[in-house]
């Protein structure tokens, strides 16, 4: 057999679908869904919310640490920017101060003394070989090697002239910021200082002397020491800007001479430390006042996000207040229509039995006329018996009355008397097997009529709801026998049953459905054919199958058969509810119902139920 097409469960109504137990509960489920996306969204916007304060607060720390760098950075730059234009003013006054100087002294007391410093040998001093540091390991001049340089200080400080040149520098700084002067020849020897210890020093590797002496450029440099020998005498911890300025020869750009300046700049950078102090301090001001503004602005997000999520949190649940009373209104509708589409599925199911029980009349009418029939005629003629009998049953009292009578006379005249009945008794009168017999078989049809009438009052119960655990290969054999009353006798219906289960199902509309399916293969056949009716347990499931020999059903008419009200017989012959209402009941017990067919001569359609085993 090929098969046409497999007919789902598709096209059934929802509650059909899910089942008497497994219905669609709107309320409960939209209560619970809802109830569940209100709280995924509101923990969504809080997430968002909180997101949202932190990412503000972020930026706003941002923000302060931003700030707080500028300032840091603007009191660092105003605080280097003042040092630096502090020792460029200072290097640009020493310059201008080492011209005057030089102006003043060098061409009348320095350079002749320079000159005479300068036939100094010192080579065998810087012959000597330098010594690791122990500190960092870097090469300094040994003992000897100072002390050998010394020798040539205390030779130039020998000089005759030394005194009174070092009087006339003492008079013209006294009383200036210049705390320290030297004067290097261009070998880099230290031909004087302020500080006399100091003469006779090699500063040929010092980068300031390298830079005043071959260069030609002043350089300086800010130093703090904390002890310091002044023209003043010692000073201590004192800041100090240490020049090393070229002595160029007059009208010429040739240096002849290199001068080391140190200047005492430390009220100029206790003001400027001061001023920074100053600056610093306001930008700590101004810092604190942006974090207590950044903390209300904080709180001001905080509360208004707060708020914000609050008012959305009362949509909400506004919201779904209103859809809940809605839903709650449409689940009554819903209800209502469920309970008035039950009750007309009910009366379309029984409307539908009834139509098959008006096609039955005439059969089961049939099916009674016949045991009828009989047991009237039976009736009758043992009526006609025991009528017979009434001659042999008065011979039988006379012969009663004669035994107990005395008189002799009496005896004779009745032993004639009963002579003569006995000889018009027919011997077929007294045969009482035949009556015996006509009882019997008026029994046997008065049974036959109980049968057929208690099988039709089980078919057109009209209980729905009651369940019970029944054999489905009973069920089908009492559908069988009430279907034979209606199809023609020249179509056969044979049983094929394998063991089932019991299974827990309304048993009336299941005979309804397999009746229905059974009615429809006779009108398939027509006139001869056959109806198998097989039942068995596949795959967990119990399958019945109801098979004929049809012509089967045209492509264009599949598609349509299990829609309600849908028929190809004439009009006022079918109501096209038969397999509508099966596919129903089908489903609300749990299972399917599907179709195969093949059209052509005795080519037959298949119609299969499954169940659960414990449906």
């Amino acid at each position: 057999m090929t098969p046409i097409r497999m007919t789902s469960l598709a096209g059934a109504p929802l509650a059909a679908l899910a089942g008497n137990s497994g219905r669609f509960r709107l309320l409960p489920f939209f209560a619970a869904a809802s109830l569940a996306m209100f709280l995924l969204v509101a923990g969504a916007l809080w997430y968002f919310e909180r997101q949202q304060g932190a990412f503000f607060r972020d930026v706003q720390n941002q923000q302060i640490d931003f700030f707080k760098q500028v300032q840091d950075d603007f009191a660092s730059r105003q605080d280097s920017v003042a040092r630096r234009d502090l020792l460029s003013i200072h290097e640009a006054g020493n310059v201008n101060l080492t011209r005057l100087f030089a102006n003043a002294l060098w061409e009348r007391d320095f350079a002749p003394f320079v000159g005479k410093a300068g036939q100094i040998s010192v080579d065998e001093c810087r012959a000597l070989a330098d010594v690791p540091d122990a500190k960092d390991g870097k090469p300094k001049p040994s003992a000897e090697k100072k002390a050998c340089f010394a020798e040539i200080g205390k030779k130039i400080a020998a000089f005759p002239e030394f005194a009174g040149l070092n009087a006339k520098v003492f008079e013209m700084m006294k009383k200036s910021t210049v705390f320290k002067i030297k004067v290097f020849d261009l070998r880099g020897i230290t031909v004087y200082s302020s500080e006399h210890a100091q003469m006779g020093e090699d500063k040929s590797l010092n980068a300031g002397w390298l830079g005043a002496a071959v260069d030609g450029k002043p350089t300086s440099e800010l130093t703090f020491r904390d002890k310091f020998s002044a023209f003043e005498g010692v000073v201590e911890k004192r800041d100090l800007i240490s020049s090393y300025l070229p002595v160029l020869a007059p009208g010429s750009e040739k240096v002849v001479g290199v001068f080391e300046v140190y200047s005492d700049v430390t009220p100029f950078l206790n003001q400027i430390k001061a001023t920074s102090a100053d600056i610093r301090k306001a930008a700590a001001d101004n810092q604190d006042k942006v974090e207590a503004a950044a903390v209300a602005d904080q709180e001001t997000v905080d509360d208004s996000g707060t708020r914000t999520l609050a008012i959305v949190m009362l949509l909400l649940l506004l919201l779904f207040a209103a859809l809940f009373a809605i839903v709650w209104r449409a689940a009554a509708l819903i209800a209502r229509q469920e309970m008035e589409r039950d009750h007309a599925q009910q009366q379309l199911a029984q409307s539908e039995k009834m139509a098959s029980l008006g096609q039955m009349v005439a059969g089961v009418a049939h099916q009674l006329n016949t045991p009828l029939a009989f047991s009237s005629a039976n009736i009758q003629m043992a009526l006609q018996a025991l009528a017979r009998f009434a001659l042999p049953l008065q011979v039988a009292g006379s012969f009663s009355r004669l035994v107990k009578a005395t008189d002799a006379d009496k005896v004779m005249v009745n032993v004639a008397s009963a002579r003569d009945r006995v000889a018009d008794i027919d011997p077929a009168d007294l045969d009482v097997q035949m009556p015996q017999a006509m009882l019997q078989d008026t029994l046997q049809g008065i049974e036959q009529m109980r049968e057929l009438v208690e099988n039709l009052r089980d078919f057109t119960r009209l209980d729905r709801t009651k369940t019970s655990r029944v054999d489905l290969n009973k069920s089908l054999h009492n559908v069988i026998y009430i279907a034979r009353s209606v199809i023609p006798t020249s179509i056969e219906v044979k049983e094929a049953f394998a063991d089932l289960p019991e299974m827990d199902c309304n048993v009336s509309q299941l005979n309804q459905v397999f009746l229905n399916l059974i009615n429809n293969a006779a009108q398939a056949i027509g006139e001869h054919g056959t109806i198998t009716v097989r039942s068995l347990v596949e795959a967990g499931r119990i399958r019945i199958d109801v098979e004929d020999t049809g012509s089967g059903i045209a492509a264009e008419h599949l598609p349509h058969i299990w829609d309600t009200y849908y028929t190809t017989k004439p009009a006022g012959e079918g109501t096209g509810l038969g397999l509508s209402i099966a596919r129903t009941i089908v489903t609300e017990h749990g299972g399917e119902i599907a179709v195969q067919t093949r059209t052509g001569e005795n080519s037959g359609t298949t119609f299969t139920v499954y169940f659960p085993v414990a449906a």
